[in-house]
């Protein structure tokens, strides 16, 4: 059995991010665990095009909020990152039902939303760069987290099917709450009450689905158009302009469809009903992308469970982050996004919460055997 200080358990921005600031204190006896194939979590950035000539595009999450989440906007600066604001300049198209598609001026945010050019898999490959540690494991699907005695046992299974086992001191919980509950089995359990708050939790992005065409140029702006609108038609609710500056034009959508009814389409349709609306809103040039791409969430096992199916309204509210009673006590911490106090659900609650951990499990020092 292999042996490490700190365990952590999902290798998204929260993981990685708690990585980074272990190594920045000198603490280098950790181990990583992400069950995907690659790094990122929910962060998912595709390319388009030969040599990647059009850019990254988000599938997941896209905007940040400088501002208002000064921890992130420090990260960003930090591993030297540019940024630009989300192109929000002309009008917005409206459109419900069978009336006619209604053209008015758009919403402006403020402060302004903005974006990295490399999409943010550019965070996710930046502080990956950083880290020094031989033990960052992609591929690695954790399914048990035992205690028999002093130290912990992380137990699973690789992507070539062999099993591995990590021995711990803590442990750092780097997915959402509910997928936590879903997929680890504790032995021995979490108590009951903890157990009910993180299964109530929702997971954000976990019900939703994202499509994004790739154009030749944002003929949109030709026309006086941001790219932006928002329709009680569908299949896209809300769309917004994708482009990329000196690169790739394109534009994204939330698709309003809910799960259960994506899955029974599947994604050749959800394509072509997306290209149709594009084309119904924007003109038949907007029927000819040279890429397409669909990412639907609810559909992907290391994200949502059965129990995400049903979309929220909003951001929920951070759980506890870990017992305060029982053999856990000091042992564990949820860092994921949803245990973030000021932004759960967001890239910036993923840092906010990932330095809290960290912070808890360094104030507590290394373990001494009794």
């Amino acid at each position: 059995m292999k042996r490490a200080r700190i365990a952590i358990i999902g290798g998204g921005l929260a993981g990685l991010y708690a990585a980074s600031l272990l190594e920045q204190h000198g603490v280098h006896d950790y181990v990583l665990l992400e069950a995907r194939g690659d790094l990122g979590g929910r962060i998912l950035s595709v390319t388009a095009g030969e040599a990647d000539a059009h850019g990254s595009f988000d599938l997941g999450p896209t905007w940040f909020w400088p501002t208002i989440q000064p921890q992130l906007d420090r990260l960003v600066r930090d591993l030297g990152l540019e940024r630009f604001a989300q192109y929000e300049s002309g009008d917005m198209l409206v459109e419900h039902g069978g009336l006619p598609i209604q053209r008015m001026r758009g919403y402006i945010n403020a402060p302004p939303s903005m974006r990295l050019p490399g999409g943010m898999a550019a965070l996710i490959g930046a502080l990956r760069q950083r880290l020094v540690s031989p033990h960052i494991l992609a591929g690695h699907v954790v399914r048990e987290v035992r205690m028999p005695g002093a130290q912990m046992e992380v137990n699973g299974v690789d992507a070539q099917g062999a099993s591995f086992s990590w021995q711990a001191e803590h442990l750092l919980l780097a997915l959402p709450p509910r997928l936590a509950t879903q997929t680890l089995a504790f032995d021995p359990p979490l108590p009951p009450a903890l157990a009910s708050q993180w299964h109530a939790t929702a997971t954000w992005m976990a019900p939703h689905a994202k499509y994004v065409a790739v154009y030749a140029s944002s003929f949109w702006r030709e026309y006086g158009l941001s790219g932006e609108a928002r329709s009680g038609r569908g299949p896209m609710a809300e769309i917004h302009d994708a482009s990329l500056p000196g690169a790739g034009a394109a534009l994204f959508g939330f698709l309003g469809i809910p799960a259960q009814l994506r899955a029974t389409l599947g994604e050749d349709a959800l394509r072509t009903h997306c290209r149709a609306q594009l084309v119904r809103l924007f003109g038949e040039e907007a029927g000819q992308p040279v890429a397409e791409f669909v990412k639907d969430w609810a559909a992907d096992p290391f994200t949502a469970t059965a129990s995400d199916l049903h979309a929220g309204h909003g951001h929920g509210q951070a759980p506890d982050t870990g017992p305060d009673a029982g053999p856990w006590v000091g042992r564990l911490a949820g860092i994921g996004s949803e245990w973030s106090p000021q932004f759960p659900g967001y890239l910036a609650g993923a840092i906010e919460a990932a330095e809290a951990g960290v912070t808890t499990v360094l104030a507590q020092g290394p373990r001494r055997a009794a």
